[in-house]
């Protein structure tokens, strides 16, 4: 019995310390100076693949579509990874995560914005009064446009100055939007994919955000803490 003890108690003293070691470990990563050209460096990638792949003729049969596409997958990606930095800040205790959010959330609308410019460019030649009617006449467009709607205010107000000219609270209140952006984000996934029946990934995306939202709200109504 006396073994059992000892050997627990070691095991729990173990992990305790390679807990403390790994949260240092990313503390310690996190406010490096050159993290925030690694992130940088993260979030363009995806963009430089794009670029180099249609200078290149690699991008399959239709690129444009593939970039729409490509665009549009990258754009909920990083606003999966974005509303990911609060619930992990809290659980692992890594309040050097808070940093990271906001260029996060830009890269998110920068991706949007090149998949609103492929859907303008490519399939409707910047033509803007069809480009009204597109999204007026198919759910799954207007339902992408008010999301991207959402998110420019949002964008446009992601700067210190922005904190101090609305005030704290009415800069919270509109930053929320992003969890209405979520829910639009992952219908118009939906809609586009319902043509296909090919639901997989859309299955995917949305228990990611489900799970994200469902602990903002278990945590509201404290829930957990």
């Amino acid at each position: 019995m006396a073994t059992r003890r000892k050997w627990a108690s070691s095991t729990q003293a173990w992990t305790s310390v390679s807990c403390i070691d790994v949260t240092a470990l990313l503390r310690q990563v996190l406010q490096h100076r050159g993290f925030k050209w690694v992130l940088w460096v993260l979030c363009l990638l995806p963009f430089a693949w794009l670029v180099w792949g249609a200078a290149n003729d690699a991008l399959g049969a239709n690129p444009a579509e593939y970039l729409s596409r490509a665009t549009g997958d990258w754009t909920l990606r990083l606003l999966c990874v974005a509303l990911a930095v609060t619930p992990l800040r809290v659980m692992l205790r890594l309040p050097e995560l808070a940093k990271w959010r906001r260029m996060l959330g830009l890269f998110t609308y920068f991706y949007a914005v090149l998949h609103l410019l492929c859907y303008s460019w490519f399939d409707m030649g910047f033509e803007w009064a069809d480009m009204a009617a597109d999204i007026a006449k198919r759910p799954f467009i207007w339902v992408g446009f008010a999301a991207f709607v959402l998110l420019t205010p949002m964008a446009l107000t992601s700067f210190n100055r922005a904190i101090r000219w609305l005030g704290a609270k009415r800069w919270q209140w509109l930053h929320r939007l992003v969890y209405a952006v979520a829910v639009l984000v992952v219908l118009h996934f939906f809609w586009m994919r319902a043509g296909k029946n090919n639901f997989a990934e859309v299955l995917v995306y949305a228990s990611v955000l489900f799970a994200l939202l469902a602990w903002r709200f278990l945590r509201a109504v404290g829930f957990i803490r």
